[in-house]
């Protein structure tokens, strides 16, 4: 069986350290880390561009001016999906910038496919929490 056909199994876990993972590509500093990191055919919604970057130099574009501030990730909170050579992590993570110490909370989801016999991103949409500029929802009526 080939190998693109064959499943490649993944825990919840491991599906956490895929996003260690591009933290650490983060921490270098080095766009091409962090752009290495995606799916030859991936889609990243970034937080700070309104430009869908959809292919490796759009991402790698993106991240030249995004690592300028020395972001550090961190999930707070968040839901794995699994299936056959994907998998997803959707929820709340926040970022500290090093040069000014400033805290972005924001909404991620992460897609990821098993491609050239590792997992990469395949996907990956990130905003930032509209009740930070718009206030809080009204609370849903019962």
């Amino acid at each position: 069986m080939p190998e693109s056909n064959k499943a490649q199994p993944i825990t919840e876990e491991e599906v956490r350290d895929l996003f260690q993972l591009w933290n650490k590509a983060l921490a270098t500093e080095d766009p091409d880390a962090v752009a290495k990191r995606y799916a030859d055919k991936a889609v990243l919604l970034p937080t700070v561009s309104d430009v869908p970057r959809t292919d490796y130099a759009l991402i790698k574009d993106y991240f030249v001016n995004f690592l300028k501030k020395k972001p550090t990730g961190e999930i707070l909170s968040g839901d794995v999906i699994i299936g056959r050579n994907w998998c997803q992590d959707a929820g709340i993570y926040e970022f500290t910038m090093g040069t000014t110490g400033d805290k972005v909370k924001g909404r991620y989801s992460f897609v990821y496919v098993w491609e050239d016999g590792q997992w990469k991103i395949s996907h990956h949409h990130s905003s930032v929490m509209p009740e930070a500029f718009l206030g809080p929802a009204p609370k849903p009526v019962v």
